[in-house]
């Protein structure tokens, strides 16, 4: 057995172990009334949030393909623990209603299977998991964090490679002999260096892909930044920036990052990472561009190159 796997086992007994010392301060579903047996059913509780928890890592890892990894980042682990507690509260509350039913029905005859108990048995695991849930948050904190933090070393690696790689194929592209031979038809065909972006109106914006930084959504225009001559400039065009998104589509460099952007990953100087939240530092200015949620698995990805 691994040793994830031993801190994962390690985990999940401490924190039914919690839950039911919870169960045995407070004595819900008529415990007081079995006096002594109280415990043995306190012990068989345990017992069968234990089987829920083995049955909902089977789940996760099985049927949803969420293994356990701390190596996928920190939004893969709180995706997983999310999905952990969707799955095992309704899980062990339905087992706990079960085992009420078939076993503590004799001296207490309201523990029979209802959907009053089963919302009320939820209503108790869903507290005890919320409050264990900030005990782990709160430990494993050190854990995400460095986590975090390999995650965006390994992002900025990524990010240096993809622009060396971006520029050594426009050295190439420009370098090349007008007589050069004609490329391979199994090479995938490269898209033009330079770009004239167009709006619903009579403006265009020329431009080298190379010299673009990002662009901004503005009411009913984008916003152009781009360099020129060493400097920041920028132009406004009339179109949305799905519009602008679709006419740059060719150019893999150039990813949606947040409803608002678009973004020249080879113009950003810098990944900044905290908390689960995705900053873009941008070169030549000190502007810093926003990674929406729904966004990032897509910026990520055009990183990793896949």
């Amino acid at each position: 057995m691994s040793e994830g796997q031993k801190d994962t086992i390690k985990t999940r007994v401490i924190s039914i172990a919690f839950i039911v010392l919870a169960l045995a301060v407070f004595k819900p579903f008529g415990l007081e009334a079995w006096q002594w047996m109280g415990l043995a059913h306190l012990l068989a509780i345990f017992l069968l949030g234990t089987l829920s928890c083995l049955l909902t890592e089977g789940i996760l890892k099985y049927v949803i393909r969420k293994p356990r990894s701390l190596e996928r980042g920190v939004d893969y682990i709180i995706s997983r623990n999310l999905w952990f507690q969707l799955i095992n509260t309704p899980l062990i509350s339905l087992l706990i209603c079960l085992y009420r039913h078939f076993v503590m029905s004799d001296l207490v005859p309201g523990n029979v299977l209802s959907w009053s108990n089963f919302f009320e048995t939820l209503l108790i695991i869903a507290f005890g998991s919320f409050a264990i849930g900030l005990y782990w948050r709160f430990k494993f904190r050190s854990r995400y964090l460095a986590a975090e933090l390999e995650e965006t070393r390994q992002l900025n690696e990524h990010l240096k490679r993809l622009q060396e790689e971006t520029e050594q194929r426009a050295k190439a592209a420009i370098s090349s002999e007008p007589d050069a031979p004609a490329q391979s038809t199994d090479a995938a065909p490269q898209p033009p260096s330079t770009i004239t972006l167009t709006g619903t109106t009579s403006e265009t914006v020329t431009l080298q892909i190379s010299d673009l930084l990002y662009i901004e959504a503005v009411g009913n225009y984008v916003k152009v930044y781009r360099m020129e001559d060493g400097q920041v400039h920028t132009d406004m065009l009339r179109a949305t920036s799905k519009q602008i998104e679709e006419e740059l589509r060719d150019y893999t460099t150039v990813v949606r990052c947040h409803r608002a952007f678009l973004v020249n990953l080879g113009q950003v100087e810098q990944i900044i990472t905290r908390s689960g939240t995705m900053q873009l530092l941008i070169k030549h200015c000190n502007d810093s561009l926003p990674v929406s949620r729904s966004n990032m698995a897509q910026v990520k990805s055009a990183i990793n190159g896949n």
